[in-house]
């Protein structure tokens, strides 16, 4: 399994390691965007994917660094018995289709339902509508698409692996957003220090609490 090469120092110290999943049925192009994210690249005979494998790429966000594991698995049902220890651990989800087929897309409701039934409550999770490239194939419209991923409070952006279009943006979109939770999460840990929860978080697989869309500004002054 290959690791970012190039992208950032193996040396460097590690802030943070965040686990996201990629989900959606076989041949919407998962692989290549793990692909293009972790080693940039695309290959036009993609095989594909048995099992699970995993790639890491190391980013620096605020400052700090952090590895994103990103974990991809075959879209095939006989997979299925893999979704457990698939989504364990897993803070981020990329749910992809593929926008010239728009079965790929009616199956989205169900992937969201396996990760909402396997995976922690509070993942982030963002809908990817990929082979924007193949806007003459097109099957599923923008509009649709950002419907449901309002409806469902999913992050959403059209990609394409081939052309490297918003697939840089994905993957941040995810990872910043699980950074930002993180970080109120330690600012509220070191505020509660008397309660022996401010141990730090660094380097170890993180599950975030709160809502992952939006982190409500609860009023700290007033508990009975």
């Amino acid at each position: 399994m290959a690791s970012g090469g190039g992208y950032g120092d193996a040396n460097q110290k590690v802030d943070y390691v965040f686990k996201v999943v990629l989900i959606g049925d076989s041949a919407v192009g998962k692989s290549q965007i793990l692909a293009r994210f972790a080693r940039n690249e695309f290959s036009l005979d993609s095989k594909a994917t048995i099992g699970v494998e995993f790639q890491t790429r190391t980013l620096v966000i605020q400052h700090k660094s952090v590895k994103a594991q990103i974990w991809d698995t075959a879209g095939q049902e006989r997979y299925r018995a893999v979704t457990s220890a698939y989504y364990r651990g897993a803070v981020g989800a990329m749910l992809v289709y593929d926008i010239t087929k728009r079965q790929s897309f009616d199956h989205i409701p169900r992937w969201l339902e396996e990760l909402r039934n396997h995976a922690d409550k509070n993942i982030v999770i963002i809908l990817i509508g990929n082979k924007s490239d193949l806007e003459n194939q097109r099957a599923v419209s923008t509009e649709d698409a950002k419907e449901f991923a309002e409806k469902e409070g999913l992050f959403f952006l059209e990609t394409s692996a081939l052309e490297a279009t918003n697939v840089e943006t994905a993957f941040m979109t995810v990872l910043t957003e699980i950074f930002n939770i993180v970080n109120k999460k330690n600012l509220a840990a070191d505020d509660n220090q008397g309660n022996g929860n401010s141990a730090s978080l660094s380097g170890k697989k993180i599950i975030v609490p709160g809502p992952a869309q939006e982190i409500p500004k609860r009023s700290m002054c007033c508990q009975s």
